[in-house]
């Protein structure tokens, strides 16, 4: 089956998301095909090729068009595909941090839902609203790859490789969602405790902490594969109560603080908009850090004595810098 078939009989079989956004994929498929301006380019293109390799004269114009692009294709194809992929990752980002919310609830939320749950049981429902999110995120990512590997077919050209670098600075590359890695660590979990999480979707998903550097790895049909590091680049260990700059780098919660001159206590948000990214230097990135609690919940069931490590000498840093902190501020207040 071809994936267009398998793509419309997914988005026609699934109900749960259909208030969220889609690849339209058949339609911009039928955009490069009526595309005729791109076929007269490229004929024209060949023909003046094989007039330079014969060595004959070739006019300034020929040139000029061999070397323009289709303008009305750059204009449907690319901003149609920029806004669908920013509307899923939205839309992916938004149901994910709801679900795993619920599931990491702490505080008073935490304790109504334990009473809730004596009466239903949700784990079921939770674990099947994360296999149809895992799915959303990966069919429509497989379409974009799709389409702009079409798109460069089309076009011979290079634009769908660039579009896809593009996607990834404006921070909507879909499989680079740190929200992606939660539901990995989310299934991980549920596997982990027996809850009954399906063996298909949470099948996409392995760790291995014992290699050279920890990765956790995603599977995709077609036998791709995914790593994504879970290294910290500051202390070069495995992240401990990690936290993902907007940028998609993950760090400890200590070693970004330490990196953007904020103190444990006062958080990442506190992060002045000039702060950078240690590994790619992007700066801004600290605003919409997002918590990896489920990772971190991973991490502290599988590596106990490491994640209590790491904890005590967290602890004991943010003591230190809480007593430099007031220090700072007595000598202030009396004037010293």
């Amino acid at each position: 089956m071809k994936f267009g078939e398998t793509f419309t009989e997914y988005l026609h079989g699934e109900r749960f998301l259909d208030k969220c956004s889609h690849v339209e994929y058949k339609r911009l498929k039928k955009v490069l095909k009526s595309c005729r301006t791109c076929k007269g380019l490229h004929d024209s293109a060949c023909k003046t090729e094989q007039q330079w390799d014969e060595g004959k004269d070739i006019s300034e114009s020929q040139l000029c068009q061999c070397q323009s692009s289709c303008q009305l294709c750059d204009h449907m194809f690319f901003s149609e595909l920029m806004k669908e992929a920013s509307d899923i990752a939205g839309c992916f980002s938004s149901r994910a941090r709801h679900l795993l919310h619920l599931h990491v609830a702490s505080g008073m939320q935490r304790y109504v839902l334990r009473i809730r749950q004596c009466f239903k049981n949700d784990q079921q429902a939770m674990i099947e609203e994360g296999r149809v999110l895992i799915e959303y995120i990966i069919m429509n990512a497989i379409a974009i790859r799709k389409i702009l590997k079409k798109y460069d077919k089309v076009h011979k050209s290079v634009n769908g490789k660039n579009f896809k670098s593009k996607m990834r600075a404006e921070h909507i590359e879909l499989l680079q969602s740190p929200w992606l890695i939660e539901l990995g660590g989310f299934y991980l979990n549920f596997n982990g405790l027996n809850c009954g999480a399906s063996s298909e979707f949470s099948g996409h998903f392995s760790f291995d902490f014992n290699a050279s550097r920890p990765v956790m790895t995603l599977a995709l049909p077609s036998s791709i594969k995914l790593e994504y590091d879970l290294t910290c680049a500051v202390c070069l260990d495995l992240v401990f109560n990690p936290y993902a700059l907007s940028c998609g780098h993950l760090f400890c919660k200590l070693c970004a603080c330490s990196a953007a001159s904020v103190m444990v206590f006062e958080g990442l948000k506190s992060a002045s908009p000039d702060s950078k990214c240690p590994i790619c230097r992007e700066a801004g990135v600290y605003a919409k850090a997002v918590h990896m609690l489920e990772l971190d919940l991973l991490v502290k069931r599988r590596f106990k004595e490491y994640w209590k490590e790491r904890l005590i000498a967290e602890r004991a840093e943010m003591v230190k810098q809480s007593k430099e902190y007031w220090d700072l501020q007595t000598i202030h207040a009396v004037g010293y």
